[in-house]
């Protein structure tokens, strides 16, 4: 796909940003903002086929992987990182991995999204399975570490999907469940780590709550298997067990909460 065929490209729809003021340029900003929602919703469907084929893989014992380059990796991996917290999974279930390694997640890495066969490299620790789904990110669509990490995957058996931000992608031609969520120029031309990378999180979002919500984490709309990692969390924990066992005094749920670890099992042994 030629460079000057990409949407994420594409020159922005509005001029002479240096000459605005910071009122003008925040409000350019929020109104391409506001159509990112829209452009996500035109793909539910596609998100929808992968969830599908994801969730009976996890039930088997198989993990989320999800792979990519600059924002799009660090989105990844902040997606990965909130799971065992939010939903009481364990770590190595939903992972998170970038060109560059760790180094990148703060600091820019050159080149590395260029190596194809990286990705694979850096699966590999990991033993992946038949029951592994790797998902690869990226907003061009023709990121090469992502593409050979796909490639990899499909001829080792993996589930594959992909977020891009173009139609027509190499990254998507290499999933075989492609999500494309096109969301048109950037208000800075070629900064896809502001539409591009908000549709990406908010496709993320809804890949993994959806996914952990078929799998059982969640009971109602509350979060049963959280983690109790600080005093928010426990007094959140506290008043789920007080809303489940509607005569139990706040102190008695903390109690009961403290001691069984989780509004899950407070509830099932109280």
């Amino acid at each position: 796909m030629a460079q000057n065929k990409l949407t994420t490209e594409s020159p922005s729809n509005h001029q002479d940003l240096d000459k605005k003021t910071v009122k003008e340029i925040l409000e350019g900003i929020n109104k391409e903002d506001q159509s990112v929602a829209y452009s996500v919703e035109k793909v539910i469907p596609s998100i929808e086929a992968l969830v599908e084929q994801i969730v009976p893989r996890m039930e088997k014992g198989g993990r989320l992987f999800y792979i990519g380059a600059g924002t799009s990796g660090r989105l990844g991996i902040v997606d990965a990182s909130e799971c065992p917290p939010t939903y009481g999974v364990p770590h190595g279930m939903v992972v998170g991995i970038m060109a560059g390694g760790d180094t990148a997640i703060r600091k820019a890495v050159e080149f590395a999204e260029d190596d194809s066969e990286q990705a694979w490299k850096d699966l590999l620790p990991f033993d992946p399975k038949p029951n592994d789904t790797l998902i690869g990110i990226a907003a061009s669509g023709g990121t090469p570490y992502v593409i050979g990490g796909l490639k990899a995957a499909n001829n080792a058996g993996l589930l594959t999907g992909c977020i891009v931000c173009n139609t027509g992608s190499q990254v998507a031609a290499n999933a075989t469940f492609p999500i494309e969520v096109v969301v048109g120029p950037e208000y800075v031309t070629g900064s896809t780590r502001m539409k591009s990378g908000t549709a990406q999180k908010l496709v993320l979002n809804m890949i993994s709550t959806s996914v952990m919500i078929r799998l059982g984490k969640v009971k109602g709309n509350k979060m049963v298997d959280m983690q109790l990692s600080n005093d928010k969390l426990v007094d959140r924990g506290t008043k789920m067990v007080m809303q489940e066992l509607t005569e139990v005094t706040y102190e008695k749920a903390k109690e009961l909460l403290l001691k069984y670890g989780s509004v899950r099992k407070a509830v099932e042994n109280a």
